[in-house]
């Protein structure tokens, strides 16, 4: 579709075609955005049609199995991409004044499982009134435009922003269950570790991550050709430890995320005086429109508590650099 420069008109566009021009060009696929919006795809077509006549342009060039954006089109979704997820929040606080309090936060799916949720029991006992959404994901929202109140973030300091409050920092620590160390070979000392199957991330070494792994410790322990019996490999930091649990071998666990497992007996430090330090650190960040309701101020006092205990638990003494951030 062409249109000349006569045709453009200069009064602002209605709002209502946006959100299927957003899902079409999401997926690139008319049938799938017309499935997500519960729409025919007939219906969907002819908002995009009439969302083209109203800008004046083609918004999409359609091919036989597929459409792809064309440079306006592309230009459109930079700020409709934003817009969208930014109105629908203030829709959502609107309604929220309105009906219950509730606290949207996002974290990665380790965490969440690990630490934070075995928590919660304790906060919705003492706040029955506040709803809790948990956006578990590895990917690091923008707390400005997403859905949620707050983050929970695993990072060095310098990646995080400076009103950021430092919750905890980590040690790596081999950790099993303690069926395993009674019924197979002794786990006295470092090298005695050749005698188990070692669990780590699959991933590991080839991320940015590879500060977690056995290699990295077993050089730090002036082991750095000691061999496993045999390795087994995980995507995620709660599976690995799963298998600790269930005997299956001994894994490179980060001590925040243990703490509660080793203090009631579920898994054993053989070996506690070989801790090794990490670089990163636990962080929680609260987005700039939430900070100020009382149910997100309740929650985050909640969370300093539980993260002081966390630190008595595993033993860490305050960084004097990070000190004004802790409790």
């Amino acid at each position: 579709m062409q249109h000349s420069q006569t045709h453009l008109r200069t009064r602002p566009v209605s709002a209502g075609h946006l959100r299927a021009f957003e899902a079409v060009a999401r997926h690139l696929n008319f049938r799938a955005a017309s499935e997500e919006m519960a729409l025919t795809q007939s219906a969907v077509s002819r908002q995009i049609q009439a969302l083209e006549e109203e800008v004046g342009v083609s918004l999409f060039l359609r091919h036989t199995r597929a459409v792809e954006l064309t440079s306006a089109g592309a230009q459109l979704l930079m700020a409709v991409s934003h817009s969208l997820p930014r109105i629908d929040n203030a829709v959502r606080q609107i309604r929220q004044t309105a009906g219950r309090r509730s606290v949207a936060l996002t974290t990665f799916a380790s965490f969440a499982s690990m630490w934070l949720i075995p928590r919660l029991e304790q906060f919705q006992r003492d706040n029955p009134d506040i709803d809790i959404r948990i956006d578990a994901s590895d990917s690091s929202l923008d707390l400005d435009i997403a859905d949620v109140d707050l983050a929970l973030r695993y990072g060095p300091t310098a990646n995080m922003p400076p009103h950021a409050v430092r919750l905890f920092g980590e040690q790596l620590t081999p950790v099993a269950s303690p069926w395993l160390l009674k019924s197979g070979p002794p786990l006295k000392k470092p090298a005695d570790l050749v005698n188990f199957a070692l669990i780590e991330a699959g991933d590991a070494q080839a991320t940015h991550l590879e500060w977690l792994t056995w290699r990295r410790w077993f050089d730090e322990n002036g082991m750095p050709k000691l061999q496993a019996k045999r390795w087994l490999y995980f995507n995620y930091a709660y599976q690995m430890v799963q298998a600790a649990l269930t005997g299956q071998g001994v894994v490179l666990a980060r001590l925040p995320m243990v703490a509660e497992s080793l203090a009631n007996g579920d898994l054993v430090e053989p070996l506690p005086n070989k801790r090794m330090d990490s670089p990163m650190a636990y962080w929680l960040i609260v987005g700039p429109r939430s900070a100020h309701r009382a149910e997100i101020k309740a929650f985050c006092a909640w969370l300093k508590t539980q993260a002081k205990a966390t630190r008595e638990t595993i033993g860490e003494v305050p960084d004097p650099d990070t000190v004004d951030n802790l409790d």
